[in-house]
């Protein structure tokens, strides 16, 4: 019997193409950049299962293409990118890995907060252009971050990370969710809730991990920023859009927050001309937050498993759209 015929829109790390040798027949698309739409859509009519990336479009005509599409398997967490509607529709179930970066995207948080309060890049930048001339009183001056306060937007796994960070920092830590936590959990944590506009006005560092939807999209706008402390610095590893990239500009421009540090950003990659890249107060990584090599290598594995279960026909390990299991024969075995 032949194997399910498979398309894998970039090459992942080898445990998940490992996984996938011997259970499918599978093309991967070795170019650095992303294969354009166009072409997804040719092979999407004749594979039985995708595994793609967030850099991919897998719109609703692209899964109305794909005739005998079993499976779409994405390696990472969020799924913004893909018509969940349409998929369930279609029944066919499409899966993430989640879990499996919390704690390198927390880890990457806090490496963004602390650079951007002691000023890191600026200071590096600083020395090579030969500015270090002696110690300086009043050169480079940055926040303290011990006992400082700590709002943080999204209460997930990856807020919750953060808030276990910070305790050792002493700080004060807020956190605004949609629904309030456990009082166990808010004692464990040593973390309050506070309304979006208290963690605003209240908070010296202000963290975003919540996702990406038509209720956050440029969650933080001009009136957001114009209720934050001008000595506020935003971190954001969740999603760009959730920052309006003007409002941004304006606020650092202005010295309406202080600074700000990005690991994503609207669009992606962020245009050269860019007038956030002529901001010294602004860092911005190339949406790093899972870029260690232990993390990489389990979502490929959680993305490899994920497809093959879907191929298989049986329940997605992780499936954001279990509704299709509804409406079908699969059983939660």
């Amino acid at each position: 019997m032949s194997l399910p015929k498979i398309f894998v829109t970039r090459r992942i790390p080898d445990a998940g193409l490992e996984y996938l040798r011997d259970r499918a027949s599978m093309e991967i698309w070795t170019e650095r950049q992303p294969p354009p739409y166009e072409i997804i859509r040719e092979k999407i009519r004749d594979i039985d299962g995708l595994l793609c990336l967030l850099t991919d479009r897998v719109d609703k005509d692209l899964i109305e293409a794909g005739g005998s599409l079993k499976v779409i398997s994405q390696m990472a967490v969020g799924y913004d990118n893909i018509d969940i509607a349409a998929a369930t529709a279609r029944g066919i179930p499409v899966g993430n890995t989640p879990g499996v970066l919390t704690d390198a995207t927390a880890d990457l948080t806090w490496a963004l907060l602390m650079a951007a309060a002691r000023r890191i890049v600026e200071a590096e930048k600083f020395l090579r252009e030969g500015h270090w001339q002696t110690w300086e009183p009043m050169v480079l001056l940055g926040a303290d971050v011990t006992g400082a306060t700590l709002g943080i937007v999204g209460f997930g796994r990856i807020g919750q990370a953060v808030a276990r960070r910070a305790k050792g920092f002493e700080m004060r830590i807020l956190y605004y969710s949609r629904h309030r936590r456990e009082a166990e959990l808010e004692r464990l944590l040593g973390v309050e809730y506070a309304s979006f506009e208290q963690l605003l006005q209240e908070s010296d560092f202000v963290t975003i991990h919540t996702i990406l939807s038509n209720d956050t999209f440029h969650l933080f706008d001009r009136p957001q920023f114009e209720r934050m402390k001008p000595s506020a610095i935003l971190i954001n590893t969740a999603r760009g859009a959730i920052v309006s990239p003007e409002a941004l500009y304006d606020a650092l421009k202005t010295g309406r927050i202080a600074g700000a540090a990005l690991d994503v950003t609207e669009p992606e990659p962020i245009p050269l001309d860019s007038p956030l890249l002529t901001l010294p107060n602004l860092i911005i990584v190339p949406h790093i937050g899972s870029a260690s090599y232990k993390t990489r290598s389990q979502m490929a594995l959680m993305a490899a498993q994920n497809l093959v279960a879907g191929l298989m026909g049986e329940r997605l390990p992780h499936c954001v759209n279990p509704e299709v299991y509804r409406q079908s024969s699969i059983t939660d075995n």
